[in-house]
């Protein structure tokens, strides 16, 4: 419970780590399908987006750091879905056109959703699931982010 003289805020998420199998092999996917890539000190790689970074590590190394068995990289479903919403359904297909020019995985080619939009799902080279979709209910700010309406 929080007590009445501490404001309330919403939880920072600032980075997401992704496991891979070869660091530089998903650093050169990631900037091919249209994310930035700044300079950053040896064996390790930051990808800008339009709010939090995402970070390349070796998938043993980052099972390791979390005190977890690698098993090394699995497809299937893992219960993690990254979305990279666009501004057109001509975007979403575009983002597509993207992805599987820089050797991706279709799983799902873009569609009408059920609930208004259009999304379909691909995944990297090391099965990372992403959702590329335009939903027709989302404000965009002037860096590309999004809000959420009340």
């Amino acid at each position: 419970m929080t007590s009445p003289d501490i404001p309330r805020r919403t939880m920072p998420f600032s980075l997401l780590t992704l496991g891979v199998s070869d660091v530089e092999r998903s650093a050169h996917f990631y900037v091919t399908v249209g994310f930035e890539r700044p300079p950053g000190p040896a064996g390790l790689v930051l990808l800008r987006t339009t709010g939090t970074v995402i970070a390349l590590h070796p998938w043993p190394q980052l099972a390791e750091d979390a005190g977890l068995a690698s098993e090394g990289p699995t497809w299937g479903f893992r219960g993690v879905c990254m979305a990279s919403n666009q501004a057109s359904r001509a975007d979403v297909d575009s983002a597509y056109t993207r992805w599987m020019a820089a050797d991706g995985s279709a799983l799902r080619p873009p569609h009408p959703t059920d609930w208004g939009g259009y999304a379909g799902y691909v995944a990297d080279p090391d099965g990372h699931l992403w959702e590329l979709a335009y939903n027709p209910f989302l404000d965009f700010t002037a860096n590309g982010g999004f809000v959420v309406r009340a």
